[in-house]
């Protein structure tokens, strides 16, 4: 089967670039691995900035739908020390303002997965279809080889499969290097009415509990659940010493780690009511790039993985999709062209925000933590 674009990957990236094409009158077909919509869970809470993930929905036609999804409230945000000092509490107010959207509204990643999904032509999306193997068959086409045995060969293949994309190795040898930090994601289900103390900690929307090499970082999600990142700055190997699936091991190793914390965040660990799930934060390359190689490109994760400290990992996959959208629709008949506007661009927006994910994970787990924080979020907001 030949399709003029393919897409490998329904994350919020691929979805927005076959949103932007359909808008356009263009075709394109998305192959997922997962079997369905409801395959798996989608994570949490996302705060969308209008300079980026903003200018996508807009590209994608769908301002009006993305208001209806907003989390009013859900930019509040505390920071606070391993005693447990609250150094910054900020409610967070309406969603709205001036435009009715804001600077950076907050939404549940699965409300706006399915806000794009939603906004597709049926069929559009392949469920269920890995990609065991992709091939240049030369003059910008490429086979693609799924699991089921099947082939597809496209003139334009994009990649918007994540950190471990099986496309990316077309374009470049690079691959995704452990940061050095390490999170343990738990959930606390109906907080408010169950786990009071820790919804108290949270407060109404995103946690900073900070100190050197360590800290909770958690959101208020819209379901009345709590999403906890316990991070940890610790070897490659740290993660898969210790059984995760015992989870009074699990707690207990995690209790040692805090112990001289306050207890309100030994309540984060030990009252979670969902399994531990161990996570290595990974990145690529600050400057990833590649030499344009014809019929094919990255966007999202598969292009410029990189640690969540910027807040800018699922904006900028969205701008991606948007951005190789309009380019195609710019130049109508020119792939090349396309695809060189398009990474022309990509590269140092990437650059930049890599290198600012980079610097926040440093200074967030610092000697000197939360206070670095503190520090960098006085100067965004300048003299008073």
């Amino acid at each position: 089967m030949t399709t003029p674009v393919t897409i490998v990957g329904a994350g919020l990236g691929g979805l927005t670039l076959a949103r932007v094409l359909h808008v356009h009158g263009i075709p394109s077909t998305i192959y997922e691995l997962d079997s369905s919509p409801e395959a798996r869970t989608q994570g949490g809470m996302l705060d969308i900035h209008d300079y980026n993930g903003q200018v996508a929905i807009n590209a994608a036609g769908l301002v009006d739908e993305f208001r209806k999804i907003i989390h009013p409230g859900g930019e509040a945000t505390r920071i606070l020390d391993k005693h447990g000092t609250v150094h910054t509490d900020e409610t967070g107010g309406p969603a709205g303002s001036g435009d009715g959207v804001g600077g950076r509204p907050e939404v549940d990643r699965g409300d706006l997965r399915q806000m794009l999904l939603d906004s597709l032509p049926k069929g559009t999306i392949r469920w269920g279809s890995k990609v065991n193997a992709v091939r240049s068959l030369g003059g910008g086409r490429h086979e693609v080889t799924l699991a089921a045995g099947s082939t597809v060969t496209t003139s334009l293949l994009v990649g918007a499969d994540g950190a471990w994309s099986r496309i990316r190795p077309l374009l470049s040898d690079a691959e995704p290097v452990y940061t050095g930090m390490s999170f343990i994601e738990v959930d606390h289900h109906d907080a408010a009415t169950r786990h009071p103390g820790p919804a108290k900690t949270v407060g109404a929307g995103m946690l900073f509990a900070l100190g050197a090499g360590q800290g909770f970082l958690a959101h208020a999600e819209t379901d009345g659940s709590l999403h906890i990142y316990i991070a940890l700055s610790k070897p490659a190997d740290w993660i898969d010493s210790v059984d995760w699936t015992d989870t009074a091991e699990g707690q207990a190793v995690l209790l040692d780690e805090f112990h001289d914390w306050a207890p309100e965040f030994h309540a984060l660990i030990t009252e979670a009511d969902s399994a531990l799930v161990p996570r290595t934060i990974n990145a690529l390359p600050l400057q990833h790039r590649w030499n344009r190689v014809p019929g094919v490109t990255l966007l999202g994760d598969a292009a410029h993985v990189m640690s969540p400290f910027a807040g800018e990992g699922a904006n900028l996959a969205m701008l991606d999709g948007a951005e190789l959208g309009k380019a195609i629709v710019a130049h109508p008949g020119d792939i090349e062209a396309a695809l060189a506007a398009y990474e022309k661009d990509l590269f140092p927006r990437s650059a930049k925000a890599a290198e600012e994910a980079a610097r926040n994970l440093e200074l967030c787990f610092d000697e000197r933590a939360p206070h670095s924080l503190l520090d960098q979020f006085a100067a965004y907001a300048g003299p008073q």
